[in-house]
């Protein structure tokens, strides 16, 4: 199982479907087939195994499956892993993780039905490796990251509303790498109409072949900025936040990095529709400016929102703190 979750980290962090991985073995232990999804539209995990040893002449009668995901159970872009490892003669099949897709599950029990031996063997590195992707599967909304930079004392601008560049080099092309590994990029009108931003995804300054879909959410005017230079681009012409994950989610969005400027932050964190923060600090300090969060109407401490599962990390001069907040809605 520990290999097929090394297989399952070598497909697409960003996409639709999970990260999956499949380890083929013959009733000695041997190694027979191994494959991973690499991604929306190619064959699933345990399919392209199966495939790979057909094409190399295997047969698979009576070998086992390690599969980092219960086998899925539905027709899509690909028909149904259960019932390819049903025909093909499988004798056991061993999952890490439950699929907690709706549209997908149930292939445990259909293996079952027909006589396959089916076993559920935790695994953490598969749980941690999809683990977004299963909190917007159980949410039914797109995971919510929100991202901002600020100096020390909290401003994302200063008093004259220049905000380049509050971090170095280094932060800012962590920002990029991040980008390569989410479905959407979602910010407001007043961001688009202030800075103008591409809202491409550009580690060490180079295009990547994944490129983010642009979602806008507000009512300004921002025809011919930069985000509207081609189609993967969406306006959502209102300021509810609810009305921009439903927006991704229509379009397959399952991990969404929210960018907006304090009142797009401040929107989501109201809303309890934040799942992570990624804060990039920097160590200048401004006095005056735009803060990072408006209002909460919170008024004591104890009712302070507070995150879980904090790391530190330094890039450069300036450090990044992300931290989880499981009460998301």
């Amino acid at each position: 199982m520990s290999r097929a979750a090394e297989l399952a980290a070598m497909g697409p962090a960003h996409g639709p479907n999970p990260r999956v991985g499949c380890v083929i073995l013959a009733p000695d232990g041997s190694v027979l087939a191994e494959a991973f999804h690499q991604g929306a539209g190619t064959l699933h995990a345990e399919a392209a195994a199966l495939a790979d040893a057909a094409a190399r002449g295997i047969d698979v009668t009576g070998a086992t499956a390690y599969v980092t995901l219960e086998p899925c159970n539905h027709t899509g872009r690909t028909g149904p892993c259960s019932v390819a490892l049903a025909e093909s003669g499988i004798a056991r099949v061993v999952y890490a993780c439950p699929d907690p897709n709706p549209e997908a599950r149930g292939g445990a029990e259909y293996l079952r039905q027909r006589g396959v031996y089916v076993a559920h063997e935790k695994n953490d590195a598969a749980a941690d490796l999809n683990r977004r992707w299963f909190i917007a599967m159980e949410r039914r909304r797109p995971y919510v990251i929100v991202k901002w930079a600020a100096t020390l004392d909290g401003r994302i601008a200063a008093a004259d509303g220049t905000s380049f560049w509050i971090t170095g080099e280094p932060a800012r092309d962590h920002v990029h790498r991040i980008r390569t590994e989410v479905d959407a990029l979602i910010v407001g009108t007043g961001t688009v109409a202030t800075d103008d931003p591409l809202l491409s995804a550009r580690p060490a300054g180079v295009e990547n072949p994944h490129q983010p879909l642009r979602i806008v959410v507000g009512e300004r005017d921002t025809t011919g900025a930069r985000v509207w230079r081609d189609a993967n681009s969406v306006s959502v012409g209102q300021h509810d936040p609810a009305a921009a994950l439903a927006a991704a989610w229509e379009r397959e969005c399952r991990v969404v990095l929210v960018e907006g400027g304090a009142t797009v932050t401040t929107a989501f964190l109201a809303a309890g529709l934040v799942d992570e923060v990624h804060a990039y600090i920097a160590p200048a300090i401004l006095g005056a400016g735009t803060g990072v969060v408006n209002s909460l109407g919170i008024g004591t401490m104890a009712d302070a929102l507070r995150g879980t599962d904090v790391t530190v990390t330094a890039l450069g001069a300036d450090t990044l703190i992300t931290a989880l907040f499981t009460g998301g809605s």
